[in-house]
């Protein structure tokens, strides 16, 4: 067995999570991140309320400060697309929680890299950390962010899903940098996008953005916003969907493969009761919003969908106990009577 002080093969690496269950794995050296990638975002107020993306900065941009001992960083993907149907929900999270699908990956990669080196030492981030798994991915060589601020791949387009796991050996080869740019002169995303949110330089204002609208805020969803919410009731796909680089997606491993909750309509994620939503949403990414918010969001939907249709539906939650779902429904309603 190999001797955690020893450099690793990268190769060797690769099969490893690949028998974990990774669709993409690469190397990169734990440089310092240039500060300004983050923080001329926040400081021009693109975060929105996530204050959270403002703290412990200084390990956000070096994971040495979380990992004194870091040496290499793999990063991590997995591709999720499925064929399903036009659900008003994204298709990251029309299944199983990806969070608990990559850790239940990571804990299988981190038990083969101790059979291959049983000293060695890692820290694993999914997407709720400070690691910025994005910045990582393209460091790492799994592709090259996009113009619509996703983070695109050769074989998988912006269809993935990331982790990173932070070693403290090195490996016999880095990563020389991202993929090439192959977005061109396209700009597809950034003209479908409904709320415009998507800016130059690849970067997206959250306070615009859809997917933070339905998933991060918790009140009333402004008129501008909400009038673009036709079928998008949790996360948005609008730019991911026109992509060119998107016309040949793969079909994911089965544990990426939608649940009911995934294949319900807009009325019926409004109509939902509570014993519903206990059944079908639990271990899904939707829990997120929690019940009131995804009936929030399918008033907001109907709405701007100037579904006539749904007018029982929401004279229902015009008088439900929860705030933020009565006010979505009466501005439905009254959107529809004019």
């Amino acid at each position: 067995m190999a001797s955690a002080r020893q450099i690793l093969k990268g190769a060797r690496l690769r099969q490893l999570a690949v028998q974990a269950g990774f669709d993409l794995c690469g190397f990169a050296a734990p440089e310092p991140i240039e500060p300004r990638v983050l923080l001329e975002w926040l400081e021009a107020g693109f975060s929105a309320d996530m204050d959270w993306m403002s703290e412990r900065i200084e390990k956000r941009l070096d994971v040495r400060a979380l990992f004194p001992e870091a040496r290499t960083v793999m990063a991590l993907g997995c591709n999720y697309w499925r064929e399903d149907t036009d659900a008003p929900i994204a298709r990251y999270a029309r299944g199983r929680d990806y969070h608990a699908t990559l850790k239940d990956r990571i804990r299988t990669l981190r038990r083969l890299l101790k059979e291959e080196a049983p000293d060695i030492r890692t820290y694993s981030s999914i997407d709720s950390g400070q690691v910025m798994e994005k910045v990582w991915a393209v460091r790492a060589g799994l592709g090259y962010v996009g113009k619509s601020g996703c983070l695109i791949t050769e074989p998988f387009g912006s269809w993935v899903v990331l982790a990173v796991m932070i070693l403290d050996v090195e490996v016999d080869g880095y990563s020389p940098g991202p993929m090439p740019d192959r977005c061109g002169r396209c700009r597809l995303c950034i003209d479908a996008c409904p709320t415009h949110a998507i800016l130059p330089n690849a970067q997206v204002d959250a306070s615009k953005c859809l997917s933070y609208w339905t998933i991060e805020s918790e009140g009333a969803i402004p008129t501008p916003i909400a009038e673009t919410m036709e079928n998008i009731v949790f996360g948005c796909d609008v730019c991911q969907s026109v992509c060119p680089l998107n016309n040949f997606p793969v079909v994911a491993q089965e544990r990426f493969a939608p649940r009911a909750v995934g294949q319900l309509t807009t009325r019926e994620l409004a109509a939902m009761t509570r014993e519903e939503y206990q059944r079908l949403v639990p271990g899904t990414p939707l829990a997120r919003a929690q019940y009131d918010g995804l009936r929030r969001n399918a008033a907001y939907a109907l709405g701007a969908a100037n579904d006539s249709s749904a007018c029982d539906v929401l004279e229902v939650l015009a008088h439900d106990d929860s705030e933020k779902v009565r006010e979505a429904a009466r501005w439905a309603l009254k959107r529809l009577a004019s």
